[in-house]
């Protein structure tokens, strides 16, 4: 599924409408950490680890349950969820409804957990500047809660003259993030929010570490072909996670798998080397670009797999260089 199908399926179901997660080393799975606050992020300063990822929307024509095997059979111990699949009878459904009882989201991440992966990101899929959107983004966290999975991703549309809502939504539900245990994360969407610098902006007129951010240097490089190597310098102390992905703008444009694209994943990475944090890396997009996508979830796994070999050994060369190296 491309972004903007994606876009349009969020849409057609009518769903358009803390800090610092993880696990110390070695804990039980669904185990979290608070997150730090910025002045306790400066004294915690030293390695991060990094939790590897895969969201379930490559796997957007299968099942959830053929998603979550391949997943693990790609080598991830990380699972975000997201957005939409198709069930046994062809039909699109959500991974977990916004309106589904808690107590759904909490069976699917045992079965998650089951299977050896930790969820560590779900998508809001509602849109900040939606009229119900704080009550949506209410449900996702109590969900989120119930299911121990640290973050909540959400973005906006980022149509003309909706800034104001969508500060209002954030800080109606920054708060309530924050006292569930869970943290809010805006990701680059172009607009008002096509850049780390920009979204960090929010994030200070928000004013609540319930609200923070999943850095994407895909959009930020696609939506209005900003350097996402020079953006992430100005943002680097408010991101708790990365949405991996990788763009091209020859020959054609296009989002892709990390590796396949324009984007220097050692330089991107370079910064958040040593924040002192456990941060997810969730690959959004595996796809090569030019290429038709796989018609098998055989093939998607594959693609899975490869991309996360590849950014892991990015990871592996940037901790084994010296310091300044990179």
């Amino acid at each position: 599924m491309h972004r903007r199908e994606f876009l349009g399926t969020l849409a057609a179901t009518g769903l358009a409408g803390v800090p610092a997660p993880g696990a110390p080393e070695g804990a039980a799975p669904g185990t979290r950490q608070p997150a730090p606050g910025q002045a306790e992020l400066g004294a915690r300063r030293g390695p991060t680890t990094f939790q590897m990822a895969c969201m379930t929307l490559p796997y957007a024509a299968f099942p959830i349950e053929r998603a979550l095997e391949g997943i693990k059979a790609a080598g991830y111990p990380y699972v975000a969820w997201g957005v939409t699949h198709k069930d046994a009878s062809g039909q699109q459904r959500p991974a977990i409804d916004v309106t589904a009882p808690v107590s759904e989201a909490a069976a699917l991440a045992r079965r998650c957990r089951d299977l050896g992966l930790d969820p560590v990101m779900m998508f809001s899929t509602v849109f900040l500047e939606e009229p119900e959107a704080a009550d949506a983004h209410r449900r996702r966290i109590a969900q989120a809660a119930e299911a121990k999975i640290p973050y909540v991703l959400t973005f906006g549309r980022t149509r003309p003259g909706e800034y104001e809502r969508v500060i209002a939504c954030l800080k109606a539900i920054g708060p309530v993030a924050r006292q569930a245990g869970v943290a809010v994360l805006i990701k680059q969407h172009g607009g008002n929010t096509a850049t780390g610098a920009m979204c960090s902006a929010i994030i200070r007129e928000v004013g609540d570490e319930g609200v923070r951010m999943c850095y994407d240097a895909g959009n930020v490089l696609d939506y209005e072909s900003h350097d996402p190597i020079a953006d992430i310098a100005t943002c680097v102390g408010d991101i708790r996670a990365f949405a991996i992905k990788d763009h091209r703008d020859f020959p054609k444009d296009e989002d892709c798998g990390p590796g396949f694209g324009e984007i220097d994943h050692y330089r991107l990475l370079t910064p958040v080397m040593q924040a002192g944090l456990t941060m997810p890396l969730v690959f959004e997009n595996i796809f090569e670009p030019l290429v038709r996508r796989p018609a098998t979830p055989e093939g998607v796994d594959a693609l899975a797999r490869r991309v996360r070999e590849y950014v892991d050994s990015v990871i592996r060369g940037l901790q084994a260089a010296p310091a300044g190296a990179a």
